[in-house]
């Protein structure tokens, strides 16, 4: 399993600029930042590269935007999602689901609530 460097500090907070691509281009893969705070969600820049594993969120709900690359999203009883840049995939609280980017580095926008906990609940 990698090591995943994950940062709760809200990095930027409220009026000011966030450059995103510069955020990505500056950090390597595993790496999980939350860059904001809106009302009671996070927005959090996510580096991947290969599978992240199985797990749940069972009181929060996740939304991804992939910014670059390609990220799959296994479902447990699913087919498999695949999201190209631009393209966003909400999944929900209680839902065994795990990301991967098997062609390589993938940047992601999440939007989640402020107490989730990155890994999930196994």
């Amino acid at each position: 399993m990698p090591h995943y460097n994950i940062r709760f500090d809200n990095k930027f907070g409220a009026l000011r600029l966030i450059d995103i691509p510069a955020e990505a281009a500056a950090r390597q893969a595993w790496f999980n930042q939350t860059l904001t705070t809106v009302n009671d969600a996070v927005v959090r820049l996510g580096i991947i590269e290969a599978d992240f594993h199985w797990h749940r969120h069972e009181e929060e709900d996740q939304f991804f935007l992939v910014l670059e690359g390609r990220l799959l999203i296994d479902v447990e009883g699913r087919d498999t999602v695949t999201l190209d840049p631009h393209q966003g995939y909400t999944v929900p609280r209680g839902t065994r689901h795990r990301t991967r980017a098997p062609k390589g580095r993938t940047v992601v926008l999440m939007v989640e609530p402020a107490g989730i906990v990155p890994t999930g609940d196994a």
